[in-house]
């Protein structure tokens, strides 16, 4: 596996990890919404393969109060 497909799969894997711990009894939510979008923001782009040819995902139905 190439070294970019490892960083995208350890942060998607961290970013479940973190989506099964908030819904632990005595979960931290503060904690999550610290953590949650840092991991977010650093999720590489994916591996190439991974969505089909001509995938866009800003493609889509224009929804209630965005002018495009």
């Amino acid at each position: 596996m190439c070294a970019h497909c490892d960083d995208f799969a350890r942060t998607l894997g961290l970013l479940l990890d973190l989506a099964a711990y908030s819904q632990t009894a005595g979960a931290d939510n503060a904690f999550v919404a610290a953590i949650g979008p840092s991991l977010a923001a650093s999720l590489p782009e994916p591996p190439p393969g991974l969505f089909p040819p001509g995938y866009d995902p800003a493609d889509g139905p224009q929804y209630p109060g965005e002018g495009w």
